[in-house]
């Protein structure tokens, strides 16, 4: 096996899905390795220390919420969810568990490869990045300025906690219940009409168009994600 690409596990425990993988992967420069149980992957992650876990929810001995659980007290690999569309609850309660993203089947190679790349840009960048940019935002986290095209943006407290999240986690989903946690506290898990009202007004402040936003991306029924920019 070639070991020159990011190593890449793949957890399912239908064949099919892992031979395609790992025939796609391989063909642009991964290297797999498999599991077809959670135990399995489990195992695996310690064996291999593969820089990013591909992890099926439905697996025979244990789901992939628990898989993710397990691997989140002592390690911050990128996980990938892979969900069929009538898991939308799982695939949600895998993201508050730890879970990076996602990927609902059937899904096309290039979606995957791309979120494959973002997740590995994360986890090798520095976990503080003082000055942001995407596209035409720019966001100075150590003087507290957002800017659009050059232009200074003017944002209320909570809109620039909630922005400040956003970019701390960008490119990665983050669930409903973890942007009321980590913006509004633990008590305000529920109050999802405060996160979408709070989310319309940072668009229409940061979007040239709120209506079809392109930099702060609805994953729906799951959250949000901020879009970076290549």
């Amino acid at each position: 096996m070639s070991e020159s690409g990011p190593r890449v596990l793949v957890v399912d425990d239908e064949p099919a899905i892992r031979r395609f993988l790992h025939t796609a992967l391989a063909g642009h420069g991964y290297s797999l390795f498999e599991a077809s149980s959670g135990q399995e992957g489990l195992s695996a992650v310690v064996a291999h220390r593969p820089d990013l876990v591909l992890l099926d929810l439905g697996l025979p001995d244990m789901d992939g919420i628990e898989v993710t659980r397990r691997l989140r007290e002592w390690t911050q690999i990128p996980i990938i969810i892979v969900t069929v569309q009538e898991q939308e609850a799982a695939k949600v309660a895998a993201l508050d568990m730890g879970a990076d993203d996602y990927v609902t089947k059937p899904f096309g190679m290039g979606e995957l490869l791309a979120r494959m790349r973002v997740a590995l840009r994360r986890a090798s960048a520095p976990a503080v990045a003082p000055v942001f940019t995407s596209g035409s935002l720019t966001m100075d986290l150590a003087r507290r300025l957002v800017t659009v095209a050059g232009r200074e943006v003017q944002l209320t407290p909570t809109e620039y906690d909630l922005l400040r999240v956003l970019v701390v986690h960008a490119g990665k989903v983050l669930t409903h219940r973890q942007l009321l946690r980590q913006v509004w506290g633990s008590g305000y898990e529920g109050e999802t009409h405060l996160l979408r009202v709070n989310m319309s007004n940072l668009r229409h402040k940061l979007e040239p168009d709120a209506a079809r936003p392109q930099l702060i991306l609805t994953e729906p029924g799951v959250g949000y994600r901020l879009h970076v920019a290549a």
